[in-house]
């Protein structure tokens, strides 16, 4: 039923803000609330709303603004479907509205009687389903009404119909209705986002709200007179519209009625604000207890066996039903975690802003080393970046970073961390003990955790430490002895080679140049005074620098000794024996109960001290080694232990002199990576701003 004109007569005076008590009010308005058993979603139904309302404005400037429903992009069958139901089950009671509407507003009734009578007609309905009803019968009207109007001109069907509703003299001056529609503007953009809000929040998932909670109770003590304002309004308006539209040019809006819609718009607009806030917490409230439950799910997928992988990797990433939540580096293209599927999966977690470029350079070329022969077990395993991002910080400022890191990989990462859940984040960072310093998780074919951090291992052993399993990290120590071997690694491509033709090797350390050239000329100097064929390698300081990079120049440039190829290498070694140093550690071992511990954590020690150290070895035999200047003095000592050389050896008298040249009162300090500890996680560095490091520092001195 199109919108019909009433006789010009006095309009009765409306009062906004009743004079009974708003507890009266709202006992009233729950008084006709009987809803029956289940509750119909109307959010086809309002968008079909939003839509007619659109739809309107592009006849007349200034209805409605805001986004527009996209009504073509709607036809997949669940949503016909879905707005076919809601239309069948509220057909009847849109129409008995719409003629109460018109009826009431035609008579001049009165407003807040006719909006008592509208709540007891959907007193059967949920308060959601009243609101975007009523508003329904109302753009049932609305839209009837632009529908003439928008034919009135060329079909002579329109033509006729308005002359029987009688708004044919308002048509033919349609182009002057804008500026009387001005005060309608704000009052139906205000009573859809109240609407919009008021369905959002029967929206919410109930398995994750309790209905008696707080944050829900405030929310149903707000909807029920968020509802009968808005259909107030919505009566309010069609009175105002059916005054323009039905009486013509002749019809003048009263500053009454102006001041009546403007103060609605207020109303809804100062309940809105109220709903949004409320929602906000609800949203949050639920969003905590789901996020509980995600947390809890992953803990207890991790503590349960599997068959395959599958579950405990989809809990991890899939959260958003996204099917494809993986980059590949090497293609270059999104893939499903299937790729992963009974594969031993390593997951290196990071902070995307603490990422040490050499660490990427070392981990992409192992990676890239096991999967030149698909024959080998090595190539089992799959390596997956995940970036632990702080939800903090607009992913925008997070991007150009991860995309460059990501860039840079031939393995797997997250297509998108910022979709990583907050259980996701929470459980890594709660049970797995990630903080700032990247972790190396490694999960078995069937999804189970076994080993918290490889990344030890992987410096240490590379691709020799498959599977990567804690067992495993035991075994390879249990067959490991101290030496040059272990010490250097790979770290000069000619050192095997050294080895086995039986040289002396020295591997020497420290930033002190002035030191370091008169170590190495003396070191050489001796040597072909004793004829022996002696290598020396410069291995710089961990976390090598500027200054490092210096020094190797200048070592090459005057030809002191051999230098490793670039500065990655240098800190690999570095790290490698702080990866040893925690690797024993982890399995519980010290300087008092194991060898190897007892060694690594001398060397460690004498590169954070004195500006010098050394330590020099033959094949795979013993080891003389010593902080720089009792090096130093040991070698322009030579005469005092040649003779002992000729019964215990060369490296063992040299040892045996170091060690008795050391006095008792020292001061030792050892300064490892920081992971853990109740001091701030990031300091800003005084001079340049950047987020320092954290180390730890174990300090003896006996002086």
């Amino acid at each position: 039923m199109a919108m019909v004109p009433r006789k010009m007569q006095s309009r009765p005076s409306r009062h906004i803000f009743s004079a009974s008590d708003d507890t009266t009010m709202t006992k009233n308005i729950r008084a006709t609330h009987a809803p029956v058993d289940g509750h119909i979603g109307v959010r086809p139904l309002l968008h079909v709303v939003q839509d007619i309302f659109h739809r309107a404005a592009s006849l007349i400037p200034g209805i409605v603004q805001g986004k527009q429903v996209q009504m073509d992009a709607m036809k997949d069958s669940a949503y016909q479907s879905d707005l076919a139901n809601v239309i069948d089950i509220s057909y009847h009671t849109i129409n008995k509205i719409s003629c109460e509407i018109c009826c009431k507003c035609s008579s001049g009734g009165d407003v807040h009687a006719t909006t008592m009578g509208i709540l007891g007609m959907l007193s059967s309905y949920s308060w959601d389903a009243k609101v975007v009803i009523a508003l329904a019968a109302f753009a049932a009207n609305f839209g009837e009404f632009w529908l003439v109007a928008q034919l009135y001109a060329t079909n002579r069907l329109a033509k006729s119909v308005a002359k029987l509703k009688h708004i044919h003299e308002t048509l033919e001056q349609v182009d002057d209705l804008g500026p009387k529609f001005q005060t309608v503007n704000n009052l139906l953009k205000a009573m859809l986002d109240v609407t919009n809000n008021i369905v959002q929040f029967h929206e919410l998932p109930s398995q994750y709200i309790d209905p008696e909670a707080p944050e829900m109770l405030t929310a149903s003590n707000l909807i029920p007179g968020a509802v009968y304002w808005t259909i107030r309004s919505i009566v309010s308006c069609a009175s105002h519209i059916l005054g323009i539209t039905g009486l013509g040019q002749g019809y003048m809006t009263s500053t009454t009625e102006t001041w009546e819609l403007s103060s609605l718009a207020h109303k809804l607009d100062n309940i809105n604000s109220h709903l949004r806030k409320q929602l906000t917490v609800c949203r949050q409230h639920l969003d905590d207890n789901r996020q509980r439950e995600a947390f809890a799910t992953l803990r207890l997928l991790f503590e349960t066996p599997h068959q395959d992988n599958s579950k405990v990797l989809k809990a991890m990433f899939c959260s958003k039903d996204d099917p494809l939540p993986l980059f590949d580096g090497s293609s270059k293209q999104r893939v499903s975690i299937e790729v992963l599927r009974r594969k031993i999966v390593l997951l290196y977690i990071t902070d995307v802003h603490n990422v040490p470029d050499q660490e990427l350079v070392i981990f992409e070329q192992m990676y890239q080393e096991s999967r030149q022969d698909s024959t080998r077990l090595e190539s089992q395993y799959e390596l997956v970046w995940i970036p632990v991002v702080d939800k903090a910080i607009p992913w925008n400022d997070v991007k150009p970073k991860f995309e460059k890191l990501q860039s840079m990989m031939s393995c797997y990462s997250l297509y998108d961390p910022s979709l990583l859940e907050p259980a996701t984040i929470r459980y890594i960072k709660e049970v797995w003990l990630f903080k700032t310093k990247p972790i190396l998780v490694v999960l078995d074919p069937q999804g189970k955790v076994v080993n918290l951090n490889a990344i030890p291992m992987m410096w240490i052993w590379g691709s020799l430490a498959y599977p990567f399993s804690s067992s495993r990290e035991e075994a390879l120590w249990n067959a490991e002895t101290w030496g040059l071997v272990l010490l250097a690694d790979s770290i000069d491509p000619s050192l095997l080679e050294w080895i086995s033709e039986g040289k002396y090797i020295c591997l020497y350390g420290g930033d002190d140049i002035e030191w370091i050239r008169k170590f190495t000329n003396t070191a050489y100097s001796l040597a072909r005074t004793l004829q022996l064929p002696l290598e020396m390698i410069y291995v710089g300081k961990s976390n090598p620098g500027k200054k490092v990079q210096e020094i190797n120049n200048a070592v090459q440039t005057e030809k002191l000794s051999n230098v490793l190829p670039d500065l990655a290498i240098s800190w690999f070694f570095w790290v490698r024996l702080e990866s040893m140093w925690h690797s024993k550690s982890q399995q519980s071992k010290t300087v008092e109960n194991d060898h190897i511990m007892h060694e690594v954590m001398r060397i460690l020690t004498y590169d954070s001290g004195d500006p010098g150290w050394a330590v020099i070895s033959q094949g795979t035999g013993k080891m003389a080694q010593g902080k720089g200047d009792t090096f130093l003095k040991c070698l322009n000592e030579h005469e005092q232990w040649k003779d002992a050389a000729k019964d215990k050896g060369l490296l063992p008298a040299m040892d045996d002199y170091i060690k008795e040249l050391q006095t008792p009162h020292h001061c030792n300090r050892l300064i490892l990576p920081g992971t853990s500890g109740g001091i701030p996680d990031k300091v800003s560095c005084a001079e340049c701003g950047q987020t320092m490091e954290k180390f730890y520092m174990y300090r003896c001195c006996n002086e």
